[in-house]
């Protein structure tokens, strides 16, 4: 046991308002937010509902404006799954401020780890299979 190490805390891969990194990632989120927390929310629950299922309950959400609620929970799914602290502040606030600038950083940290949310979970975890000619 080294007493000396200092435990390193996980950090976001991106800052909260940085939506530009990706630009079509960006767009799609500030013109149609449903279809960007489907895909995060589909990643996050692990194939078990699908991007379109969770998009439509987002998009219900925001007719009576209660979409900041829902994506908050999944912002919080997110932060528990990888050990990420909450900043700048708690997810529910960050989701009532900025849901767009919260839901690309979300996406950018799923994608940072290897699952691409626009791709849909099991194409990210199932990798698609190549025909025996391909190898050599």
């Amino acid at each position: 046991m080294n007493i000396f190490r200092r435990a390193v805390t996980p950090k976001w891969s991106v800052e909260l308002c940085d939506c530009g990194n990706e630009f079509s990632t960006c767009c799609i989120t500030w013109l149609l937010p449903c279809v960007s927390f489907g895909r995060i929310a589909e990643v996050l629950e692990e194939g078990r509902h699908s991007c379109c299922s969770l998009g439509c309950g987002y998009c219900l959400l925001f007719m009576i404006q209660f979409h900041w609620l829902y994506s908050c929970f999944y912002r919080e799914k997110l932060r528990s799954k990888y050990g990420l602290p909450a900043e700048p502040c708690c997810d529910c606030c960050v989701h009532f401020c900025c849901e767009s600038c919260a839901l690309c950083q979300e996406h950018a940290e799923l994608k940072s780890r290897g699952l691409d949310p626009t791709k849909g979970y099991k194409s990210t975890i199932f990798p698609p299979k190549f025909p025996a000619s391909m190898f050599r």
